[in-house]
């Protein structure tokens, strides 16, 4: 890969909205972009009681291949160094100030081959909910969704593509459950593998 392309995905990468907070009027949530500024935040609720701290939400991004199993602190510093790399990786939901769900929204190019579609633009992938236990089953996965949109739009992002599976599925239900997308209007693109559904919503 040249410099100058190198340097255009490092762009694509980067947050170029890092300050954006956006609130419901009528709920008791707050949502913003995880950023070094935030970064307590996303600890604090990963490494909480139930938090996703055993995989820091590294699943679908690249780790160091000289380790065959990564531990929990190569996989925290992953995610630490793309935040403090000013890479988009997500975003945080608040509830009286504290951290209570995220979900990973970011730019395509940064995660590991998630078997989309390669003939569309710019492609945001959405990879990841994690909410926790006291605030399921209010609405939040939807809310969060509805933001990630928005925040992928406000960035750049052509379309956002997404991997949920059915709601029989006894694995991978951490991307999300297809209804839901498919109510949010994305369309069915094809399987990868056996659970997961591309699905993919056109945004301009």
């Amino acid at each position: 890969m040249d410099l100058n392309r190198q340097l255009r995905l490092s762009d694509r990468l980067k947050i170029t909205r890092h300050n954006e907070t956006f609130v419901h009027k009528n709920m008791n949530y707050r949502f913003q972009p995880v950023t070094r500024d935030s970064w307590s935040d996303l600890e604090g609720l990963f490494e909480s009681r139930g938090g996703p701290h055993y995989c820091w939400c590294t699943a679908w991004r690249t780790l160091d291949k000289r380790k065959a199993k990564p531990d929990k602190a190569a996989k925290k510093a992953v995610m630490h160094q793309q935040v403090h790399e000013g890479m988009a990786v997500g975003i945080l939901a608040y509830a009286d100030e504290e951290a209570v769900a995220w979900c990973s929204i970011a730019a395509r190019e940064s995660y590991k081959n998630l078997g989309g579609s390669e003939t569309k633009g710019t492609v945001w992938s959405l990879v990841c909910f994690y909410v926790k236990k006291a605030y399921r089953k209010q609405g939040l996965t939807k809310l969060l969704l509805d933001e990630a949109i928005a925040y992928a739009r406000r960035n750049g992002a052509d379309y956002i593509e997404a991997y949920p599976v059915d709601t029989s599925s006894p694995s991978y239900r951490f991307m999300g459950l297809r209804p839901m997308f498919e109510q949010a209007n994305f369309s069915f693109v094809k399987m990868a593998g056996t659970r997961r559904n591309v699905m993919l919503l056109a945004l301009k």
